[in-house]
Formats: structure tokens, sequence, C-alpha cells
């Protein structure tokens, strides 16, 4: 199959989905051009230009960077549809309305280039039915594209083809959307409202219906169907703010107006709630006019009470025995909960049994297989597991049993019974629908095997669903080198690869992958094996995080037991190491995915290069704790600054500390690879990953490319500071901070050594230093600072409450 060079990308659509769509794309480097209608008034790209404003704004960002809002092209039907022909995929995501879309297909469809693709962004709309609008030469270039909301951070885009859709564009589609945007692929029927929406919108009815049977209010709910159920922390109603009242009743009523009951027995549970129906008729459409089911007032959240109209102290919590039974082995939770005599228990088991009953009727008709359900609900609904998966590992005919028996006694919300496979034939031989062959496909009779597309050869180690025991495990896959208390090195298997052309991977163990003393003391080792025998080093540790940073739990005894000089000498190794990493013979690459914090940041700065998941969050983050950065952090922040300077015309180092100095002082985080980037934590020359699955595959071919390029570790030398002089410039700026009430008497102390450290200590502006020097005086600041009685104070909340403490 050729590769899809998508070179630049036209959304049609302004609106909320089309402007995070373009930001998106934005953020993987793709440029897109934004079109909507022309204004009546002004400038006629107003409207998208209004947009790529507003996206600027919004929180959580759709955009790694704000300022690359300013990328994307604006456009208007009216002035510039000409521009289509530069594009190779065109999506369109115009409202929810069939005679809209279709009207602007006649519009576009003499512009559209014979090679380009055409996809609609829909919620739930017939992808077949639009498609025939479109002339008989973009008919097999055309399918659906759905994106979950918001587009950056939700994994799942569904695809959805017509029946005259050509096989090789959902192949292309997928691979670009997989590989190009970092998303997570699942084809689907072309039913109504697809796969993830048509099972979640049952299941968000189904769980207000029972939620008004049994009288719980808004906030025990979803303290109940959050992460204590293994779904997403926001629970059900929160969720529903967070997409939109409005998109949600319009989603409800695409499955109201295209399903009956001949089509779904269901069909009777699909009425819009009345609390849904009045807070609408309010303008009350959740987080985006800042009031739905809840609101904040002040620092007070409120919900929303239907008899009143109005909105009442929110807060409430479900009954602690119930947060205990969720915790127990699936087969054991599921038993309790079926048998439990409180509302809340009842309620939870009804939730759960009408989700197996909904995904087991209708798996036939809206999926090719129930992996395609459990992937959707996990990426697009923020499950821990998808419905078929927790019914699988609680035990799949005893369950079913006790779903059938509610049917038949009348409790579950239709008297239609399970399909005839989930009792007979493979699935109930296999005991689930997950197997090592492949997943259930009831229309095709058979376990269905994944997609086999070079895509997913970028995937080493993917994620995977309960049963597929094939599929590979990173902390056990590959040739085990050695496996100790803080480290497993290993490699991947290499075929016929010499060793001295492997690449030796490091793999963090430690909880959070914190960084002790055993994961110090193996990196060490790490280094000299890979130095010995290896090409090349990676430290990846599978699973976000990357690292938290020092392990502060194992620190505090050590301090205890041994006062400062124990921690003085923890300190030195660990910088020694870090030094170790940036001196080695061999390139030594950070693969980095979620948060790298403190001496996890230190880690990944201190390697000779850096490949990072776009959702990586990287920062110097100690002050928090009352401390400073003591792995090298400050050093690195003055040696970039004088090797910055040194590439400039600037004759004044202090202009060049003045990023990480802020950062540091003010533990500020990248929220985005790209805004690590801008802060200075990832550079220009470090790769930037769509997709966290193929991280590992681009870190070890980047590892491997340098090794083989020749690359050679840099040589030690020394560098200018800014001196006392410019520590007493930052200092007077920070008087003048803790003057003005922004920061504490602690929070002034700390940052006056950190300002002194990146400035070099007491000696003149443009004295020469190396990097042990600056080590020292990190690790005199930190010992000083683990003494005081008000960084305890931080140490010791962050650790009970993993909260900072403000002092």
């Amino acid at each position: 199959m050729t590769r899809f060079n998508v070179k630049k990308v036209a959304v049609l659509g302004a609106g909320v989905m089309g402007a995070q769509i373009a930001a998106h794309l934005i953020n993987v480097k793709v440029p897109v051009i934004l079109f909507d209608l022309a204004a009546k008034e002004g400038p006629k790209n107003a409207i998208a230009l209004k947009a790529i404003a507003n996206l600027k704004k919004l929180k959580p960002s759709p955009i790694g960077v704000a300022s690359d809002a300013d990328l994307i092209q604006p456009a208007n039907y009216e002035e510039h549809l000409e521009l289509l022909g530069e594009c190779d995929l065109v999506i369109e995501a115009i409202a929810e309305r069939m005679d809209w879309k279709q009207d602007l297909y006649h519009k576009i469809a003499p512009h559209v280039p014979a090679h380009t693709l055409l996809a609609s962004n829909t919620s739930g709309l017939s992808i077949t039915r639009l498609s025939e609008a479109l002339p008989e030469q973009l008919r097999h270039r055309f399918c659906g594209i759905h994106f979950f909301n918001p587009p950056r951070y939700m994994p799942l885009v569904e695809l959805i083809a017509t029946p005259a859709t050509e096989p090789r564009v959902l192949d292309q589609l997928e691979a670009f959307v997989t590989s190009g945007l970092g998303k997570g692929v699942v084809r689907a029927k072309d039913t109504p409202n697809f796969i993830a929406n048509r099972i979640g919108i049952a299941g968000i009815l189904s769980t207000m219906k029972e939620a008004e049977k049994y009288g719980l209010s808004f906030d025990v709910v979803d303290d109940l169907t959050g992460k204590k159920l293994g779904r997403a922390s926001s629970g059900t109603f929160r969720t529903a703010d967070v997409v939109g009242l409005d998109t949600m009743a319009h989603v409800i009523k695409t499955m109201q107006d295209n399903l009956g009951p001949e089509t779904d027995p269901f069909y009777d549970s699909f009425g819009t709630p009345p609390v849904l129906a009045k807070l609408i008729e309010l303008g009350h459409l959740g987080q985006k006019t800042k009031a739905g089911f809840y609101k904040k007032a002040g620092r007070d959240i409120l919900r929303f009470e239907l008899e009143s109209e109005d909105y009442v102290p929110a807060g409430a919590k479900a009954d602690e025995v119930y947060g205990r039974m969720l915790k127990k082995p699936a087969a054991e939770r599921l038993k309790l909960l079926r048998n439990a005599q409180g509302a809340e228990g009842q309620f939870l088991w009804a939730i759960l049994r009408n989700g197996f009953h909904y995904a087991a009727l209708h798996l036939a008709d809206i999926a090719e297989t129930a992996r395609d359900v459990d992937q959707a609900m996990r990426w697009g609904f923020g499950m821990k597991q998808g419905p078929f998966e927790l019914w699988q590992e609680a035990g799949w005919l005893e369950v079913a049993k006790m779903v059938q028996e509610d049917i038949d006694a009348g409790r579950a919300l239709t008297r239609a019974p399970l399909p005839e496979w989930v009792f007979k034939g493979p699935v109930a031989d296999a005991g689930g629908v997950h197997t090592a062959q492949g997943s259930w496909s009831p229309s095709a009779g058979k376990f269905i095997a994944r997609r086999a597309m070079p895509v997913y050869e970028r995937q080493y180690f993917p994620e995977k669903l309960l049963g597929e025991d094939q599929l590979p495990d990173w902390r056990s896959g590959g040739t085990t080198i050695s496996d100790g208390e803080g480290l497993r090195l290993w490699t991947l298997d290499a075929g016929d690869c010499e060793k001295s052309e492997q690449v030796l991977i490091a793999s963090i163990k430690s909880k959070m992958h914190a960084i002790g003393p055993a994961v110090i003391e193996e990196l060490g080792e790490a280094i000299e094996l890979a130095e010995r025998e290896y090409a090349a080093m990676v430290i990846w540790s599978g699973d976000a995080p990357f690292s938290v940073g020092a392990d502060l739990q194992a620190a505090m005894p050590a301090f205890i037991a041994a006062g400062v000089d124990a921690i003085d000498g923890l300190s030195q190794e660990l910088q020694n190491t870090m030094l170790r990493i940036r001196y080695a013979q061999v390139p030594v690459v950070a693969a980095v995915h979620g948060m790298a914090l403190g001496g996890g940041c230190e880690l990944a700065i201190y390697c000779a290069r850096r490949v990072a998941h776009m959702e990586s969050y990287m920062g110097l983050v100690e002050i928090g704790v009352g401390l400073v950065p003591g792995a090298g952090g400050l050093t690195w922040i003055a040696r970039r600054a004088a090797e910055n300077a040194q590439a400039s015309t600037g004759k004044d180092l202090l202009p060049f500390l003045t990023e990480g100095f802020t950062a540091a002082a003010t533990a500020k985080v990248g929220t985005s690879a790209l805004e690590c980037r801008q802060i200075g934590y990832l550079l220009d020359s470090d790769i930037v990953v769509p997709h966290k699955e193929e991280l590992l595959y681009v870190a070890v071919n980047e590892a491997r490319a340098m090794a083989t390029g020749g690359w050679r570790a840099p040589l030690r030398r020394s560098f200018p500071v800014a001196g006392r002089s410019g520590s007493a410039t930052i200092r007077g700026q920070l008087t003048n901070m803790r003057a003005g009430g922004f920061i504490s008497d602690h929070d002034q102390h700390i940052a006056t050594l950190i300002a002194e450290i990146v400035c070099g200590g007491d000696v003149d502006a443009g004295t020469l230093v190396n990097e042990e020097y600056l080590m020292a005086l990190e690790r005199k600041a930190f010992c000083a600072l683990i003494q005081h009685p008000k960084t305890q104070e931080r140490i010791l909340g962050m650790l009970s409450t993993g909260k900072p403490v403000r002092n």
C-alpha cells in the first residue's frame, strides 16, 4: 500500500469541533485551512478568525502552544473554494443537519481534487445518506470520521464506510489518523450514532432513569459512576456537562428519529429526560455556558434541582460500603451489587446489567467485533474496561445467567432476551468474547483477529483487552538482560542483529517511576553495560508517567537515620548519574510520556535526545516541596543559557537565564510537548510523537540512527555564568513580588537560592565554571533546605495528601 501523504487539510466549519480539529492538526504540524460562511459585515473571514482567536482562550487548551492558533489559515466558502485544490484531505464538520451538510457537498464537489479524501465529522448521521449528495466520482473517496470532544485529548476516532467507499480509502485514513494524529481508530457500521455514542448514550439514559428510580442525586451518581466504577473521573452528569447538553440532546434525538421498537428493544427508554429538557430550555448547556447539571458559584459547586428549577449545594458522596464493594474482584463485586439491599448498590447493578444487555443485543448491528465496542468505550468514554471485558472478567456464563434472570423477572429495561451466541457455541466455550484468536463477531460467527496494517507494526506493545493474551506485554516482552530492584534492562528481539547493533532499553519499575537509590545505582550500571556491549540506550518505562522525580518517601528515612550527610550523598550520586548519562559513549534517548517532573525532568534533559509523546508534562517542580532542583536541573539551565548566549550577538547572560529561572522558581510545567519545547525542556532537535503507542518504536529507531551516524558525546567544557550581579538583579525582582503578596517568605527564600545557583554563586559576571561546580551549589542549597521546618512541612504535606502546602 502506498503511503497517504497528507500535505494539507481543509476543515469545513469553524464551530466547536471544526476549530478544535484544526487546532489538533496544527499540533501535529499539518497545515490546515479553516472554512466557514462569509461574514455579512466586516472581513469576509470574520467567523473563522473569531473561532481561531477563541482557541487561545479555551481550557483545557485544544492547542499545544496558544500562539500556534495563528498558523491556521482562515477562509470562507464565498471566496476561497479553489484552496481545496491544495488539500489531500477535506473534513466537513458543520452543524449536525443532513440538509446543510448535503447542500455544502453540492457547493464544494467541483473543487475537490481527484486524489483528495472527503470525510464528514458527524456524531451519528447516516454516512450513506450523506453520500447521496455527492457526484459518483467522489463517493468512493467519502466516509465518516467521528472525532470525540475535545479532539486533542480524546483518543477515539470512528471511521464509517458507505457501500461505495473503497477499502484503500479507509486504510489510508486509518494510517494517517493513527500515526499522524495519534488516535485510536475503530471502524463502525453505518448505524445511528455508530458505536461509542450508541452504547454510551444508551448507558447515560439508563443511568439517569435508574438514578431517578432509586432517588439518587447527581453528585452521588457521579461519585458512584466515576473512578470507583473504573470510568472517567467526571462520572455521568459532569461528563454530560463537558460534552454539552445540546450535543447530548442531539445524539438522543438521532436515536429517537432513526430507531424504533422494531430495531431497538430499548427504544422506550430513549425519551429525553425531563431534567435535560428543562436545562436546555433554560439555556443551561453545560460547561460552555457555565451552568448545566452543575455550576460554580465562587468556590462552591452547586447542582441543579428539577423541583425548584434552581441550584443547590453539591458535594454529597456515596456510602463508603459501595466503594469497598467496587474494589472487590469482578465476580465477587457483581454478586455483591446484585444482592445489595441499599438503593446505591441496586442502582449500580442495574446500570451494569443494562449495559451488558444493550451491548450484547446490538453487537451484531453496530460493530464487526466485540473488540470495537470495548475499545470505543475505553477511548471515547474513558472506561478502564469496556462492557464485554468486565462481563468476561466476572465470569461469562455466570453473569449472563444473572442478566437473563433479571430480564425474565421484568427488572431489566426490556424483556428482549440475550442473543443465543451468549449461551451457546464458541463464546460460551471460550468463556468470553476476547480470545488469543481474536474477538467475537456475531455477523461472521467466529473470532476475528486485529487488522494487520503496516501502521500497527509501529506499536510494539499495543493497548490490549482482557483475554488478548497473544499480544506482548512490555513488562515481559523482548529479551530480558537483567531484572533488578529498580530497573528492568532488556532489548527488543533483533533477529540476526548483532548485540553491538542492538539498543538497550531501561524501564524503571518503581511506583510512578520515582527515582530512588536502586534506580540511581542501576542506571549507572546500565550505562556501563550499554557502552560495553550495545549501540545505544533508551529510557522508557511503558505506562505513563515517565517519572515523577526523586523518591522522597525513600529519602526521608535515610535523612532521619543518618542526617543531612545521607541526603548529600544521595544527591551527589544522582548528579553523578546525570553526568554519566550526558557524557556516555553511546547515545541515551529518553522516551517521555505523561509527567516528567523534578528528577524525572532532569533525567530527560540530561539524555542525548528526547522523543516525547504530545501529551508530555515536564517541569522542575521542587519548589512545591520546599526544595531546589538537586539533580543538575539548575546546572542545565545555566549551561543552556551560556550556550544560547554564545550562539547570539548578545553579551548579557541574564536574558537567556530568564525563562529557565522563572520556570524553576514558579514550578512551571509544560502542558504539552510543544510547550515543553517552548520553555526549553525539549529542544528543536527532539522529536514529538503523536501516538503514545509509537513512542518506543520512534525512540529505538532514533537511538539506532544516532549510533549509526557516528554520534559522539559532547566534550566537557567550562562556560560563563551571570555572577553576583545577575543574582542581585533577580533578587530585586523577588523582593517586589514578595511585597506585592505574590509569593511567601519561604518561596522568596527558595527562589533566591535558585537565582544564586543559576548565576554561579558569589563570582564575577562572565566567570567560567563547570557542571560539577554548579552541582555542588545545588547540593548545598538542597541540604540546607531539607533541614528547614517549612520545607519539612511541605514534604510531609505532599506525602500525606499529594497536594502542595503553601507556607
